[in-house]
Parts: C-alpha cells; structure tokens; sequence
C-alpha cells in the first residue's frame, strides 16, 4: 500500500479510507455488503471500521449485525491477516456501558461474531462517566495482554477524560489509546478542533472521524429543491439551510471542478490534510458508491485548496 498511513503509535498501517460497517446488515444485506467489501480490498483498502452495537436501532435486530456480516466475509475470504478490524464496546443492548465486566464480555462477544481471535483496534464507542478511567484502562489493559486486542481506542470523549486516560496508562505501564474517533467533518468543525484535537496531537494519537460526509450531505447530493431516498436524507439535507452548508458545497464544486474529482473525494481529502487525521471513515451501500470514497489515496489537495474549503467552512 503505498498511501497507507501509520495509526498514531500503533505501528498499523491503514489504507488513508476507513470502510464504515455500519450499513452492513442494516442497508445493505450480506450479499451487498460482501460486495463492497471485496471491493474495498480490491482497490487497496485494509481497515474496516464496525461496532458492537450495529445496527441495534433497527427493528427486529439485537445489535451486532454488522460485525457477524463482516466475521462472515473474513471467513468466506481466508484474508483476516490482511486486514485491520476496529471494533467498539459500550453501546450495545447487552453489554451497555464501560464498567469492567462488560468491557470484557463485549469484547468477547465481539470476537465470536467476528469469528477471530483478535481485535486489531478497540474503541471505547461512547465514554461511560459514571466509571473512573482507571478502571477502563485496566479492563481493556487485560485484553491486550490476553491476546485478544492489539490497540486500543476512543471515541465520544471528553478532552479531560482523555488525558486522565493517557496519563493513567503512562503512570502505570497499562496499554494506552492509540486513536481517536471524533465527529469531524466540513460542517461540524468544533465536534474536534479545539482542546480534543490538541490533547491528541500531543499525545501522538491518530484521529480517525466518523460522519467524514456529514451523513451524504458531502457528496453534493443534496441540493435545493432535491429529494433524496436514504434512511439518512433528514439529517443530511438539514445542513442546506445553513449559510455555512450552501459555502461548504460551493466551494467543494470549485474544487472538485479543478481536480476533476467527485464531490466526496475533496471532502474526504480535506479532512485527511487535517493535523492528526489518519484515516477518515466512510461507508457505501453499493459498491457504485465506493470509487469516489476510496479515491481520496490518490487526491492530495494544494494548501490553497484546504485553505479554500477551509474558509467556506468557517
């Protein structure tokens, strides 16, 4: 791979595109998901992000879907070595929050459904305040030394939690956070830069956004006067009525009309140019949406063009 990218201090090396599991099993049924998958890999990529509590929201499912789709493929496939699993814990109906003893169950369950004896990269998914960071660290601390986590990671953290983290590992020897998952995007800015992005870059840690395309909003397919069908559309087609969102979207189509690129690769490179950012996160349905995903490898954006989109998000 000759864009990857080094995560943090882990010493992985990842395709600068994280393929999002979040539809799989949700949007998109095996069969599709096995097929964005394989072309995922076909065009480079090696690191597929899911969680435990996907897609816990739909009705009739337990949470966990997407990992047993992924699990699945792995074994169909014979390439678990080839790639990089990140998984996360706390949000799943059975195992919620980061209290020892669900970290642990989690994290087993996980591997069943993955059907692996390892988690390549395991993400806190949302911080559980009501559980002091020592005993977080020393729970995920075990699975590393079990053999059953390589790295570990966070996400939905607050800048303070995260260095009471980073320096408990330190004073104590214990495994320590490698990445970063922020929600970080042209038109949710202050969901990272800041005090979060400022700790990481201090620490070394590799962030890794998710909503990297706010939702689609930032593959321009949402337009005024546009209806689009996804179970995400509200959501995406709010950012429209902002000045900030109409800017963004401007400036995206001047870029992307220079480069020659889909709409979604100048976003997706925009965030990669970012200090700290690794490895955006982003998720196709149909393997007709993963081209203009896994492009961003190939696009690098002059400095007057981050600084463009840069000011159009402002």
């Amino acid at each position: 791979m000759t864009s990857a990218r080094t995560l943090g201090t882990s010493g992985l090396q990842v395709f600068p595109l994280a393929l999002g599991g979040n539809v799989f099993g949700w949007t998109a049924d095996e069969e599709q998901s096995f097929a964005v998958l394989d072309a995922y890999v076909a065009a480079g990529g090696n690191f597929i992000d899911t969680a435990d509590a996907y897609s816990s929201w739909v009705e009739g499912n337990r949470g966990g879907e997407s990992e047993t789709v992924i699990g699945r493929w792995l074994a169909s496939r014979g390439n678990r070595s080839d790639v990089v699993v990140a998984t996360k814990a706390g949000a799943h109906p059975d195992f919620r929050g980061l209290s020892a003893g669900t970290v642990k169950g989690a994290a087993e369950a996980s591997l069943r459904r993955l059907g692996t004896d390892h988690i390549d990269l395991y993400y806190t998914h949302f911080d559980d305040e009501t559980v002091p960071v020592e005993e977080i660290i020393t729970a995920l601390d075990q699975l590393v030394k079990d053999g059953k986590v390589r790295h570990i990671a966070a996400s939905n953290i607050s800048p303070a939690r995260l260095r009471a983290s980073l320096d408990f590992s330190e004073r104590e020897g214990l495994a320590r956070y490698v990445a970063l998952q922020p929600h970080y995007n042209l038109v949710s800015r202050d969901t990272y830069e800041g005090e979060l992005q400022d700790t990481a870059a201090a620490a070394g840690l590799a962030a890794v956004p998710y909503y990297a395309l706010a939702s689609g909003f930032l593959t321009g397919k949402y337009r005024p006067g546009t209806t689009v069908k996804s179970a995400r559309s509200a959501k995406a087609g709010g950012h429209l009525e902002s000045a900030q969102g109409r800017r963004v979207l401007a400036a995206l189509d001047q870029v992307a009309g220079e480069r020659n690129a889909e709409i979604a690769t100048v976003a997706l490179a925009w965030l990669a140019a970012q200090p700290t950012v690794a490895a955006p996160i982003a998720s196709a349905r149909t393997v007709e949406q993963l081209p203009a995903l896994v492009a961003v490898a190939d696009l690098q954006l002059t400095d007057r063009e981050v600084a463009l989109l840069t000011e159009a998000s402002a």
